[in-house]
């Protein structure tokens, strides 16, 4: 774990998919370290971390949001990081005094859930022969790289795009182990109320990412926010807006 910031409110950051923290959220860290304790950290099963499930990534925050001993966190979740803080909301709303959710894993939808968590276990599967798996880790993360670079990135945000495809599609199979059953149990009745952002991605169909975004906002007291040509790397193409949001947040969760 690394803290940025010596005073403030703290702000968790809790990246998408296997990646590692740092580097993930470019300008977000060094925009609220002024103001706030950020607090950097893989989790078990992400990015530099052992291995862990995703069933006990909520405890394992918990524990590491006491050992910080300085108040409720703003909890910051992109694609599974936001099923992960909407689940550390459910499980520990003493925790967090804030929620920002960007372009989250669908996981009020198990059906959605069931389909995201079988699409990454087949592709996780031959990722781990020797021999095949390098070559396959290679052509996603180029493929990966590509789809990412459609979108107009500013400069700032182009280093980070190699931290969504690190540790290959194994590591990302594990991580997103467990989802269907974590979805098939999730009520959005048993969220509390915090200050809240809910960012969805500028989809022609939103369809059922954009209904589930819809119910966790209102689960959360929120509305959704989507920006003309955000994508599911809403934190690359949008860094600016993001860091905006989050301190708005902030400044909701922790007023002066």
């Amino acid at each position: 774990m690394e803290v940025h910031g010596s005073s403030g409110p703290p702000v968790v950051l809790v990246p998408g998919g296997a990646a590692p923290c740092a580097g993930f959220f470019p300008g977000l860290v060094e925009g609220l370290a002024g103001d706030c304790r950020v607090v950097v950290h893989d989790r078990p099963g992400t990015g530099t971390a052992g291995p862990g499930e995703l069933k006990d990534a909520t405890a394992h925050l918990h524990t590491l949001v006491g050992e910080l001993d300085r108040g409720p966190a703003v909890v910051v979740g992109q694609s599974l990081g936001g099923a992960v803080a909407a689940l550390w909301a459910r499980d520990h709303p003493g925790d967090l005094a804030g929620i920002v959710l960007l372009d989250a894993t669908p996981i009020t939808d198990p059906r959605l859930c069931r389909i995201i968590e079988w699409q990454t276990r087949l592709l996780g599967g031959p990722a781990r022969l020797p021999g095949l798996g390098p070559l396959l880790d290679k052509g996603f993360a180029a493929a990966g790289r590509r789809a990412v670079l459609k979108a107009p990135l500013p400069a700032q945000s182009v280093p980070a795009i190699d931290t969504l495809f690190d540790g290959g599609l194994g590591r990302l199979a594990a991580a997103v182990r467990g989802l269907a059953a974590l979805s098939d149990g999730f009520r959005t009745a048993d969220l509390p109320l915090l200050p809240s952002a809910v960012v969805s991605a500028d989809r022609a169909r939103p369809g059922a990412m954009g209904r589930s975004h819809e119910a966790l906002a209102t689960a959360l007291g929120a509305t959704v926010t989507t920006w003309p040509g955000a994508t599911h790397t809403v934190h690359l193409d949008h860094p600016d807006e993001v860091l905006a949001l989050v301190r708005d947040v902030v400044r909701r969760a922790h007023p002066a």
